[in-house]
């Protein structure tokens, strides 16, 4: 199978002997214009990231380009670039965008660079897991085995890794699927959610303190980096640390020791450290609100976690796994991982990914019969939910994919799945109904 987009293939998987190849078109950027001129690189996987700061791919020299300015997604809908909260934005053909496809022979203004884009000559393999399910995680689709593969390869190691992605997608599992997989599994598995614990009391919890430290330490108490030690600590909403915490976080983990509040020693610790957030950091870098030295140290290994509408192959599986861990007998997973009932959960966005999921799941349980998704939401109805602890150029996407989801539903449903006659009553060119469908994983039968 060939996924076609603008600008030509990008995403190929063909079957062989039961076996998937994977392989991904390449593309060319070249720095045409600016302190730059000449650099090029050319892409190795399916996402890239452009900026002045060492870390990016594609590193531009150039004091007008933000640190992460921008960064180019390549999937089966085209190549992509969105701009991630740069000082100067981002210009794409004369046009300033916040997130826009690119066709060959586009040009993309950064600052005083400019740079050409192409679709390359060559196809790039992909590392794609044949397992499907890591830990506790389970999925068939191609972006979670890529994910999978990625995972394999990290529990493998030491290293520090920063969890991306929407709220609700699983990145607390991804993390302890780590820790299960890994040498430490022994060990603790220690969790702290910086968002759950007042501002004034994080550094006591990370760190500990000692008995007389300040009013109300009655006894010492050791932070979640002794807890943890031997073992795993996870941070979760690692972007609401506070900005004078940031340092400290930083010291102990080049050090690998820590000091409590009021002690006059520090003890080492041996801690494998994944962090996660909802946030982009880089954007944060961007305003300021972020350390980079710390995203440096954070992100050894960077992995987001596919939003669920990006992976509506892994239904049934998710499905099958959630109820069986709210205690659902053989007879009602069979019921509730039926076809029909999958597919309509497939033609919902899922805003709240898995975490929405399993609410709805949960709810079926209950009432034994499948109910309109609608009544499944949080939100108790069909209205889309807001969730403001994202970036707005965040919840803006979700509600956009919501929206062109459901909207390319009923389009169909009222004209029998006949894609000119839905292009023509919406007032769309056919091509682009046709992307739209690619993008959603929307069938016209």
């Amino acid at each position: 199978m060939t996924a076609d987009a603008p600008g030509g293939p990008t995403v190929r998987v063909s079957q062989d002997s039961g076996t998937a190849a994977v392989s991904v078109r390449d593309v060319v950027l070249e720095v045409v214009e600016g302190p730059a001129a000449g650099t090029s690189y050319r892409s190795e996987g399916t996402s890239f990231t452009i900026g002045s700061a060492a870390l990016c791919d594609l590193v531009i020299d150039d004091p007008t380009v933000s640190r992460f300015h921008c960064e180019i997604h390549i999937g089966d809908d085209g190549a992509r670039l969105r701009d991630t909260g740069s000082l100067n934005g981002s210009i794409v053909d004369g046009v300033r965008v916040i997130e826009a496809f690119l066709r060959g022979g586009s040009t993309v203004r950064l600052g005083r660079s400019a740079l050409r884009f192409d679709f390359g000559t060559d196809r790039k393999p992909l590392k794609v897991s044949q397992s499907r399910e890591f830990g506790l995680l389970v999925g068939e689709s191609l972006a979670m085995r890529q994910a999978f593969a990625v995972l394999e390869r990290v529990a493998a190691t030491e290293a520090t890794v920063l969890l991306e992605g929407e709220t609700g997608t699983g990145k607390t599992a991804a993390a302890r699927s780590i820790h299960l997989e890994s040498k430490r599994k022994a060990g603790p598995f220690v969790v702290l959610d910086c968002a759950a614990v007042p501002a004034n009391l994080l550094e006591a919890e990370l760190f500990g303190h000692e008995r007389g430290a300040f009013t109300g330490a009655d006894a010492r108490r050791s932070g979640v980096f002794e807890e943890a030690d031997g073992g795993t600590l996870f941070i979760d909403e690692i972007g609401e640390l506070p900005a004078e915490l940031q340092p400290k976080l930083l010291g102990v983990l080049e050090g690998r020791e820590v000091r409590r509040i009021g002690a006059a020693r520090t003890v080492p610790v041996d801690v494998r450290l994944i962090a996660a957030t909802n946030r982009d950091l880089r954007r944060e870098i961007n305003l300021g609100a972020f350390r980079p030295d710390l995203y440096y140290r954070l992100a050894v290994v960077r992995l987001e976690l596919p939003a669920l509408r990006q992976r509506v192959a892994d239904l049934a599986a998710i499905s099958g796994r959630v109820l069986r861990g709210l205690g659902a007998d053989e007879r009602a997973v069979a019921r509730f991982t039926a076809d029909d009932f999958v597919a309509s959960l497939a033609r919902h966005a899922w805003p709240g990914n898995v975490r929405e999921l399993k609410n709805y799941l949960e709810r079926c349980l209950v009432f034994e019969e499948a109910l309109p998704i609608e009544e499944g939401l949080s939100s108790g109805g069909a209205a889309l939910a807001v969730d403001a602890s994202v970036p707005f150029s965040d919840a803006k996407r979700h509600a956009l994919d919501h929206f062109e989801r459901e909207y390319l539903v009923d389009l169909l449903r009222r004209h029998g799945g006949v894609v000119t006659d839905a292009a023509a009553a919406a007032g769309l060119d056919r091509t682009h109904v046709y992307r739209l469908l690619r993008k959603h994983r929307l069938s016209t039968r």
